[in-house]
Order: structure tokens, then C-alpha cells, then sequence
């Protein structure tokens, strides 16, 4: 059973056939959707020499023994964003699948390394607002205490659609134990940008994942009547917080791979007839140089104080959430450019902006990298998504050689 780099592809679209509808991918975290992805899932490894088990984060282990305990983990998730894209996550776990299959027929079942291919819980968090849920339980930066409260639009709580399940959200930190003999991991995605489509190239090689600085910023001025109040005379929370938003595109473009964003914008009393006194915004900063999010964020701050004093407001900040920059094991890149190099003939380096598992595997101090495959458009969490077919194989047949480079590394360093 040599590789094949077409199979996946298929998976794919059977898989998409089976959990989607005409909005695009369904497989919710913890829904009935994303149960059903994954009982079709064991049926394409039913017949390989693995053992299966879930973890107590509900995280998916098949597990291929080798020679040594020292473990290869190939990993990805199953589940989706609502009206998601059919390779988000997906294409890494058929990808990892069909990998795990060329090792068990190369090694005649008993491959030099145990390799583990992982299926993540809830990478998205789509449901609940809590993503990377089950990898942080691996990785022993799971927040149970500010989870289990979280609901959905439904109000059901995280806790109870979890134990509906089969997971307890008390009994996260026993997912730590799978961290045992863990050597390497290794994940395939989608770029969900358009970087590599704009050059031209199919693959790139994932330096690490970008840390985040997200916060409230509220901008408090003076509600007054719109036609009575003179334009001289106002304290616009609105105007303070638009002059931030234009702001902070040029702090961001001081830096080759920086992103600075506002994305949501709450008015107050929020109606025609007055004068905006409060103006709640988020701002959320990503760089992989924590020097630079740290420039960022003092530049923003300090741009926030100067146009709340020119418009005659206060400004107020408060952190929602942060995480370091996550740069990826400098060997493994070396053999991700490698095996690009070997299967497309050139390759590119970038950091990824979006989170993935990847980045909690890699806080807990397991030697990791991702490798990137060109996204057409630039487009994810969206039923248009796509990449060609091509590139997909050719992502399929790089992420073998890097599986292949990693394995005997990891052999040659036990």
C-alpha cells in the first residue's frame, strides 16, 4: 500500500457529501454533525494494525506501535465553523490518515517509531467561544474553571454538551498524560489566506503561530442632541475610536508580517439623533515577535489617549485575552522546507496568523511544525473554499516527507 495522494482527496469529498449541506461544512464541536464525522472516520482505519481511544478531553488517539515508544504525532480536527469550508482541518486528519497507512505497509506494521494520529476537540470553538479546547487540555493550559460556565446561543452550558458526549470537563488535566513519549508533532492545513496564491506556489513551510494581544478599549464622551450641539462643542466618543481604527493600519504596516484589527464597534445611546458618548471597540494585534506585539500595543495605547484628549474624551483599556508567539522547532522547519523543496521544487516560510493545535502542542514543549497549502482566494470558514486538487496531492505526498524525516530523527536522537 504505497502512498496515495488521491485518496485523501476523496475522503474528503465523501466526507463533505456527508456533513454538509448547501450552506457549506456543519461538523460543530459536540453537535450530532460532528459525532457523525467522526463515527465515519473509524471506518477508515478499522482495518489498519492501531489501537483507538479517546482521551479524557475527548480528543481521538489511534495509535500504530513501533520499535520504540518514542511517539510521532500527526494531528488536525474534524470539527468545523458552521457553514464552513470542506479542507479546514479535515485535509490534516485524511492527509495524517493516509501518512499512518504508508508507514503500517512500509514497516509491515511495526514501523521504527509509534506513530499517533490525533483528532483535537473543538479546535474551533465555534459553539462555546473556546477554541483549541482539547489540544490545551493535552498541552496543560486548559482553563476549566472560565470554561465550564461558558454557553451557546442556546443557553446550554459547555459542561453539559460535553457530557453529553462522554466528556467530563473536571477530568481535563488526565489528557496531560498523553504527552508521554511524545517526540514530535506534525500538522497539515490550509493557509486560509492569500499569500502563496498571490506567489504562485503551492506549499509553504510554518515558522510558528503568531501571538495575540485582544482588547476592550471604551471611549467615553458626551451624549448630546445631534442638531443642537455645534461641532466645536462635542466630546464624540465615536470620532476618538474611528481615528484609532484608521491608526492602527499604519502601526501594523511598520512590520513585514503584523496585523492590528478593530473589529467590532458598539455605540451609545446608538441612535441617529445624538452624539455618540460611549464607544465600546476591540482591538486585536498578532505578530510572531513578541518584541513587535509589544511596539504594537504601546502604539495603539498611546494613539488611544491622544485622540480621546483631541476629541475631549477619556479612554479606558482592559485586556480580553493574550498569547505568546509560538515560533516552530528549528529542525523540523529545516525538514518541512526540505520535503517542499523535494516535492515542488520551491518553498516559502511564513507565520501562521490564525491559531491551530499545533501552537498548544508546541507549549508544552514537544518539538513541532505546520506546513501550509495554498487556499484559493485567500478564503476559509466559508463553503467557497478550496484549493486545487493538485496542490493537495502535493501537500499529501510533502507532509509524507516530512512524516519520513521527522521518524528517523526521531530515531537517530532517542
Amino acid at each position: 500500500m504505497p502512498l496515495n495522494p488521491q485518496r485523501p482527496i476523496d475522503e474528503l469529498k465523501e466526507l463533505r457529501a456527508l456533513t454538509s449541506d448547501e450552506n457549506g461544512a456543519q461538523r460543530v464541536a459536540w453537535t450530532d454533525t460532528w459525532l457523525k464525522a467522526r463515527d465515519w472516520f473509524r471506518t477508515k482505519w478499522q482495518d489498519l494494525p492501531v489501537e483507538q481511544h479517546y482521551d479524557a478531553a475527548g480528543n481521538n488517539y489511534i495509535t500504530l506501535k513501533g520499535e520504540s515508544e518514542k511517539a510521532l504525532l500527526l494531528g488536525s480536527h474534524l470539527d468545523s465553523v458552521p457553514n464552513g469550508g470542506w479542507l479546514d482541518g479535515a485535509l490534516g486528519m485524511l492527509a495524517g490518515l493516509e501518512v499512518l497507512r504508508r508507514f503500517a505497509e512500509q514497516y509491515n506494521g511495526r514501523p521504527p517509531v509509534t506513530i499517533r494520529l490525533v483528532d483535537w476537540a473543538d479546535e474551533e470553538g465555534a459553539r462555546f467561544g473556546r477554541s483549541l479546547l482539547g489540544s490545551s487540555a493535552f498541552a496543560g493550559t486548559h482553563s476549566i474553571a472560565a470554561d465550564r460556565i461558558r454557553t451557546d446561543r442556546y443557553g446550554i452550558p459547555l459542561e453539559d454538551a460535553l457530557r453529553r458526549c462522554g466528556v467530563e470537563i473536571d477530568r481535563f488535566p488526565e489528557a496531560e498524560h498523553e504527552r508521554k513519549n511524545a517526540a514530535a508533532y506534525l500538522e497539515l492545513h490550509i493557509e486560509q489566506g492569500p499569500v502563496l496564491e498571490r506567489m504562485n506556489l503551492p506549499l509553504a513551510v510554518v515558522l510558528g503561530t503568531k501571538g495575540v494581544e485582544r482588547h476592550a478599549i471604551t471611549f467615553h464622551g458626551q451624549e448630546a442632541h445631534s442638531g443642537s450641539t455645534p461641532m466645536n462643542v462635542r466630546h464624540d466618543a465615536l470620532a476618538a475610536a474611528a481615528k484609532l481604527a484608521l491608526e492602527i493600519r499604519p502601526i501594523a504596516r511598520k512590520h513585514s508580517d503584523a496585523v492590528c484589527t478593530m473589529g467590532s464597534v458598539k455605540t451609545f445611546p446608538g441612535i441617529v439623533t445624538a452624539v455618540v458618548g460611549r464607544c465600546e471597540t476591540t482591538l486585536d494585534q498578532r505578530d510572531l515577535d513578541a518584541g513587535i506585539l509589544a511596539t504594537m500595543y504601546k502604539e495603539a495605547h498611546a494613539a488611544s489617549e491622544r485622540f480621546a484628549k483631541e476629541e475631549g474624551c477619556t479612554v479606558e483599556w482592559s485586556r480580553i485575552w493574550s498569547i505568546e508567539p509560538v515560533p516552530f522547532h528549528p529542525t523540523l522547519v529545516q525538514f518541512c522546507q526540505q520535503s517542499i523543496e523535494e516535492t515542488a521544487g520551491t518553498s516559502h516560510s511564513l507565520p501562521s496568523g490564525p491559531l491551530h493545535d499545533a501552537a498548544e502542542v508546541s507549549r508544552a514543549g514537544i518539538p513541532t511544525v505546520m506546513l501550509f497549502v495554498q487556499s484559493l482566494g485567500g478564503i476559509s470558514h466559508n463553503k467557497i473554499e478550496d484549493t486545487r486538487e493538485k496542490h493537495l496531492a502535493l501537500a499529501v505526498t510533502a507532509f509524507d516527507k516530512l512524516a519520513a524525516k521527522t521518524a528517523a530523527w526521531i530515531t537517530q536522537t532517542a
